[in-house]
């Protein structure tokens, strides 16, 4: 039998469940790498989703906790599309990706983890990825730490 290691799921795993609002508190915290906070702007900000589809995936969410986009208001929307945007060049530059998936699931039915508050996914794709394991195996294999993964992106962003 084949073995995939994720030592890091283990906290998950062992938790009893969300508590707050990581799109809240994670920001609040002030500690941007320990959180995998990549970029913040006035209204918004882009977090890297501690449990990706595949390597990148980001998510952008506006700082006030709304549900809907219909309840933010014009600056923040327009601001939560720019960092849309932003978040869609560092992936380009870090990792030339074939195409990305970028999507909002509004409401826990339509597939929102924190149906609560709103956030934008940006999921980097490549011919492929799509391989026997998620499909057959419903396993991703995502080949770089996210630590690894947030240095990398960081990168890019400071150099672009």
């Amino acid at each position: 039998m084949d073995r995939l290691w994720a030592p890091w799921r283990m906290e998950y795993l062992m938790s009893d469940g969300p508590h707050g609002c990581i799109f809240c508190d994670k920001p609040a915290e002030d500690d941007d790498r320990k959180n995998l906070i990549l970029l913040r702007t006035p209204l918004s900000f882009v977090i890297l989703n501690a449990y990706p589809y595949n390597n990148g995936h980001l998510m952008v969410s506006p700082f006030r906790h709304v549900a809907t986009l219909s309840e933010l208001t014009p600056e923040e929307r327009c601001d939560v599309m720019d960092t849309v945007a932003a978040g869609e060049r560092i992936l380009e530059r870090a990792f030339s990706p074939q195409g990305m998936n970028i999507g909002i699931n509004l409401g826990h039915c339509a597939g929102a983890g924190v149906p609560g508050h709103v956030h934008v996914h940006i999921v980097p794709r490549w011919e492929g990825d799509t391989n026997f394991m998620p499909v057959l195996g419903e396993t991703r294999v995502i080949p770089e730490l996210l630590i690894e993964t947030y240095d990398r992106l960081k990168q890019h962003l400071e150099e672009g």
